[in-house]
């Protein structure tokens, strides 16, 4: 079925609950929900537990629990959650489908539910650490990429890193579509205040606080660090387990708490760089690219995917090295050319990566495999 605009209805599950923090839910959002989506979507998430959160426009739950990783657990996870989308989806209505990872289990289940439709997976960066891990999410991983047909990889290292889980992938299937953040912001970035010389270099850590996002790695690197002040907005439960990192390590933050899209995009101006220390990978780093649209430096650990979204637009460093991250710290600090050229050329990168295009590239693929 397609919409009045010719656009193929999509199917698509993310199996997180709807508060969910996180890139991919963010994301999620953008493309499929709201008043007008990007991407007309028959678009499904988790239930959480309690009381019923607001969602946008669009975004429907799906009451179903028992979540799990591995063994009996993940099937019957599997089970109950393709029943679900099999009651609450009509095949003949039904375009193609978005597959959201290539593990967990929305992907399976979402496959069992509507058998026969065109599947387009999507790669986002956690099922690729998850499957390195956990042999049954590698399982599911090499039989989606089997399965699918068609792959998208916003970066090359994640179709590289793909490609190393599951060797027997067919690189033909692989296409190569950028996530992208949202055009208005791009268009009307919040302004920024006038800002005042100060002798402090004021850090802001934006995101979660799993090990993979190196925020550990971070304070530890801070240590040596002179003349810095760190604000840290992330979600409640993942600041107080950092706490005791922070206190041996002589660290004072300020916790921002964890911002509403409209608010961080606020406090970007109110700092002088944003920091990510990430370890291991990073899909895209779309609150990177975010804090660039509004003006917001970066510096980054170079690992697979920031480094390609990123590049020379921002400053790459070394988050495991005391003495190159204070030496980079310092720099920012004290040469008066180096924060406003990073500002340009973090803006010019953020311009390429608009939501829009994103979503006419992954429309422009399901009309291709309908």
């Amino acid at each position: 079925m397609t919409t009045p605009d010719h656009q193929p209805l999509v199917a698509t599950c993310l199996d997180l609950p709807a508060d969910s923090p996180g890139g991919s839910v963010e994301l999620f959002r953008d493309l499929y929900t709201g008043e007008q989506p990007l991407i007309p979507a028959r678009a499904f998430m988790l239930q959480p537990a309690g009381r019923r959160p607001a969602v946008p426009a669009g975004l429907e739950l799906l009451a179903v629990s028992g979540k799990a990783l591995e063994g009996p657990a993940f099937r019957r996870y599997i089970a109950a959650l393709g029943q679900a989308l099999a009651h609450a989806l009509t095949p003949e209505h039904i375009g193609v489908l978005h597959l959201q990872h290539l593990a967990f289990g929305a992907t399976p289940a979402l496959m069992r539910a509507l058998p026969e439709h065109p599947r387009i997976a999507l790669v986002h960066g956690t099922d690729l650490l998850f499957a390195g891990l956990h042999r049954d999410q590698l399982r599911v991983l090499r039989e989606t990429a089997r399965l699918a047909d068609a792959i998208v990889a916003p970066t090359a290292a994640m179709a590289d890193h793909l490609i190393r889980l599951a060797p027997q992938t067919n690189r033909r299937k692989i296409h190569h579509i950028p996530w992208g953040i949202p055009d208005h912001l791009l268009d009307c970035p919040p302004m920024a205040p006038e800002r005042t010389p100060a002798s402090h270099l004021r850090l802001l850590y934006a995101g979660r606080l799993t090990a993979e996002k190196g925020g550990d790695v971070l304070l530890r690197a801070l240590t040596a660090a002179q003349g810095i002040e760190l604000s840290i907005a992330a979600p409640i439960a993942e600041f107080h387990a950092l706490a005791p990192l922070m206190r041996r390590a002589g660290i004072h933050s300020r916790y921002l708490g964890w911002l509403r899209r409209p608010q961080l995009w606020k406090a970007f101006a109110e700092h002088d760089a944003l920091v990510m220390p990430s370890t291991t990978l990073e899909t895209m780093g779309l609150v990177a690219l975010e804090a660039q649209a509004c003006g917001l430096p970066v510096l980054y650990q170079p690992v697979p995917g920031l480094h390609e979204a990123l590049g020379g637009s921002a400053l790459a460093t070394d988050f495991t090295n005391t003495t190159a991250l204070a030496r980079d710290l310092d720099r920012l600090r004290t040469s008066p050319s180096l924060l406003p050229a990073l500002r340009n050329a973090g803006r010019a990168n953020a311009a390429r990566y608009p939501l829009s295009s994103t979503a006419a590239a992954l429309t422009d693929l399901g009309k291709q495999l309908g």
